[in-house]
């Protein structure tokens, strides 16, 4: 898959303060899309926007173009 994540993402959010029951429970992410960080699998767009928006970041940061 050319599209990688930059950073370990759970770990980022849960330095942010957003550990998965607070994430489920406020239902900011789906438990199907934290599964989706923990296997490195692309989320939609929207879930990309959360994420930003959840570690004040741009996507660039998130993820990356790498060739196969």
């Amino acid at each position: 898959m050319p599209i990688v994540y930059r950073i370990e993402v759970l770990p980022a959010l849960k330095n942010a303060g957003y550990n998965t029951t607070r994430l489920r429970r406020e239902k900011l992410l789906s438990e199907s899309t934290l599964q989706k960080f923990r296997e490195g699998k692309p989320v939609s767009w929207e879930n990309l926007e959360t994420l930003c928006s959840l570690l004040s970041c741009q996507p660039g940061d998130i993820i990356e173009y790498k060739e196969e």
